[in-house]
């Protein structure tokens, strides 16, 4: 049950107008009252005698009274509505809802003889609208502030007392919703998102892949959005503000928006905390491990879950924002038909970034360089690469949803398994060309080998094990469980450690999901054709980052 309180009016006859209004509003049928302040408000929708003149002057007289005491903005308007698979409520119980509504929002305390004047009109099965007048009965104003947050509050309760279905709720955290006016403007001019989305995701993704805050403003211009950035006196940058080029107002001049209002994250302090210098990386960070950056970004996606697991709830978080930069950073640098997919998912994350915990960004700064670093560094052609990091990336964005699930954030842990959806998608598509390579080769493997390999998984995973010899992509795991005997590494361990508390119940081939978790923790090529020998840190060759805030964020690099 939602509750949708809209702004102040000044016009008590024209509310009533449009609710008891058959004609142009053709969902509107049989307009009446539910409830009133008193029980004897005359009734246009079911008394002939009765007119809207007579309800807005029995609703206005205190406000008459008041004279010029009363606000201009007297009007108090807020729809109630059920979910559509809800049962039909009476008259009676919305009656009783109203009532509960306008006490909790302050506007009719229960009891209360000097309440405002108040209305409840149902024109239609699955809601009600209440319009009261601000004045009580001894000319003040009511104290109804906060009150969107109360009715959301009293909708829950209601919710659960009335088994009506459970709306996820927020906690004030989402980024501020496109106004009807500007879906409408966006459609006229032929996109299929808002100008204040398309910037939202052009900022989000300008932060994952800058360094520093005036790179991140370098990579924002490159990618045709007008910067403009406030400073104070001293010459220090106070915030900034962004605009389309294509997107004007009635004067022709660009509609501006300040970080703030695309994202709470977005603000200019809220970045520069994120963009802060830290301490370098250790001395051979990249060069001794041999592992480049998206092996390194893959290492710390598949981290993710156990801090979540085990670490304070601000590193937690912490851990999340840089999960949703990671997302954010993919459709820069990866196959084309893989980025509307990846896109979908950073979009959907984009609301499980956020909660009321505070980030302690300094404790995913490792994470943080090497997401910099795969913008920079060539993206290999070995499509492998990619199905192992989506795969790490799909078991944290799980972890997430399970994190925010256990707090209470109802609506990040929608975002994240929405996300998770895309995600997996995605992972489907990149995994389907290396898997059927690592599958020719299991299926070459003499039977005595594979004999030897189902024993293995028996022993590890003895109630998995018959459903995992049957699928079609066991051949793929016998090879992947050779390939880690010949590095050295006990299969029964890999697999053992590959399943502890991981997620399988969403994948639709638990060997094809068991090849890239071990592929991945022992550090196995992607695709091998011939096994090189340990420690050799052979790697694929590579191809260019085609997307501009790459090319941007790494032509930056070269400069300094």
């Amino acid at each position: 049950m939602i509750a949708k309180i809209g702004k102040a009016g000044a016009n008590t006859r024209g509310v009533l107008r449009y609710l008891y209004d058959t004609v142009r509003a053709k969902d509107h049928t049989d307009p009446h009252l539910v409830a009133s302040f008193d029980g004897f408000a005359p009734d246009p929708g079911r008394d002939p005698d009765a007119t809207l003149a007579q309800l807005a002057t029995v609703l206005d007289l205190r406000v008459k009274q008041a004279g010029d005491q009363a606000r201009d903005k007297h009007v108090w308007h807020c729809s109630v509505r059920a979910a559509t698979e809800d049962r039909i409520l009476s008259d009676e119980e919305w009656a009783v809802i109203a009532r509960r509504v306008l006490n909790a929002t302050g506007i009719a305390p229960a009891g209360d003889p000097d309440a405002c004047r108040w209305v409840a009109v149902r024109h239609a099965g699955d809601h009600i609208h209440i319009v009261a007048t601000k004045v009580r009965g001894d000319l003040s104003p009511p104290r109804n502030w906060n009150d969107y947050l109360r009715a959301d509050k009293e909708c829950a309760a209601i919710e659960k007392e009335y088994g009506l279905r459970q709306v996820v709720r927020g906690d004030r955290t989402a980024a501020k919703r496109p106004t009807r006016a500007e879906k409408e403007k966006a459609l006229r001019a032929g996109h299929t998102a808002t100008p204040r989305e398309r910037l939202r995701a052009t900022v989000r993704t300008s932060v994952a892949a800058a360094t520093g805050t005036e790179e991140f403003f370098a990579i924002l211009r490159s990618a045709g959005v007008l910067v403009d950035i406030q400073r104070f006196p001293s010459g220090d940058i106070r915030g900034y503000k962004v605009a389309l080029a294509d997107d004007t107002n009635a004067q022709g001049e660009p509609v501006w928006f300040s970080g703030s209002t695309l994202g709470p994250d977005l603000s200019y302090p809220k970045i520069s905390e994120r963009l802060a210098p830290t301490e370098p990386a250790p001395t051979g960070w990249h060069s001794s491990s041999r592992r480049t950056a998206w092996q390194q970004v893959t290492d710390a996606a598949d981290r993710i879950p156990d801090v979540l697991d085990q670490a304070d709830d601000a590193v937690g978080q912490a851990h999340i924002t840089v999960l949703a930069e990671t997302l954010d950073a993919l459709p820069l640098i990866t196959p084309a038909s893989h980025r509307p997919q990846l896109a979908q998912a950073a979009a959907a994350f984009e609301r499980a970034s956020r909660s009321r915990i505070r980030a302690r960004h300094q404790q995913a700064q490792s994470t943080r360089r090497a997401i910099k670093a795969i913008v920079r560094e060539p993206a290999p052609k070995d499509g492998a690469l990619l199905a192992i990091l989506l795969d790490a990336l799909l078991l944290a964005v799980v972890a997430a949803q399970h994190w925010h699930h256990t707090r209470h954030h109802d609506q990040q842990a929608e975002a994240a398994r929405q996300a998770a959806e895309h995600l997996h998608a995605a992972y489907q598509a990149a995994a389907s060309q290396p898997l059927t390579v690592i599958q020719q080769r299991g299926l070459r493997l003499a039977v005595t080998v594979q004999r030897r390999q189902a024993a293995i998984v028996h022993q590890a995973l003895p109630d998995l094990a018959e459903q995992i010899l049957t699928e079609p992509g066991w051949p793929t795991l016998a090879a992947t469980l050779t390939d880690a005997q010949k590095a050295g590494h006990d299969p029964t361990v890999l697999l053992t450690e590959a399943t502890r508390r991981r997620e399988l119940d969403t994948a639709a081939s638990i060997s094809d999901v068991l090849v890239w978790r071990l592929r991945r923790s022992a550090h196995l090529p992607a695709t091998p054709h011939d096994l090189p020998t340990r420690g050799s840190g052979r790697t694929p060759p590579a191809t260019p980052a085609a997307q501009p805030a790459a090319r941007a964020a790494s032509d930056s690099t070269r400069r300094r």
